[in-house]
């Protein structure tokens, strides 16, 4: 993986943020942190849109969000033109979503997800690669209706 990921998560995903920035330093992995920093209550559009602006502006490659169920980030992150962001709770979606959907932000739900599979599930999104082929007409379609 080049560059840094794009990482973010309200108070309702903060704990298994941090347990995957922790992650990331072990296997030195590269990441951007875009808060929140602590548990107190911030609102999880504000932290949405700033990773997927930073990944649709390519200053990283992949981004990943966390809030409480994964629901509301998701449904922000993909208000920013260009973002493609998959709420996950399984590593074959996970593979999927990058091999077939090329999918740029993966979205994690931190009170609905353990700790291990969640760790999991980064790993398999971040080895995944899209595979294009048919794959792609059926993006230009969705990129093509982003701009209508």
């Amino acid at each position: 993986m080049q560059g840094k990921i794009a990482l973010g998560s309200d108070h309702g995903g903060f704990e298994l943020k941090e347990a995957i920035r922790k992650n990331f330093e072990e296997k030195k992995v590269a990441y951007e942190d875009y808060g929140c920093f602590n548990l107190e209550s911030v609102d999880y559009p504000d932290i949405a849109f700033r990773v997927g602006e930073s990944v649709a502006e390519k200053k990283h490659p992949l981004g990943i969000l966390i809030c409480g169920t994964g629901i509301g980030m998701s449904i922000a992150a993909n208000k920013v033109t260009g973002i493609r962001a998959a709420l996950v709770a399984d590593c074959y979606s996970a593979k999927m979503a990058r091999e077939h959907n090329d999918s740029n932000i993966l979205v994690l739900g931190g009170r609905v997800l353990g700790q291990g599979l969640a760790l999991d599930i980064v790993d398999t999104f971040l080895k995944a690669e899209f595979t294009g082929g048919r794959h792609s007409g059926r993006l230009k379609k969705i990129s093509d209706r982003e701009r209508c």
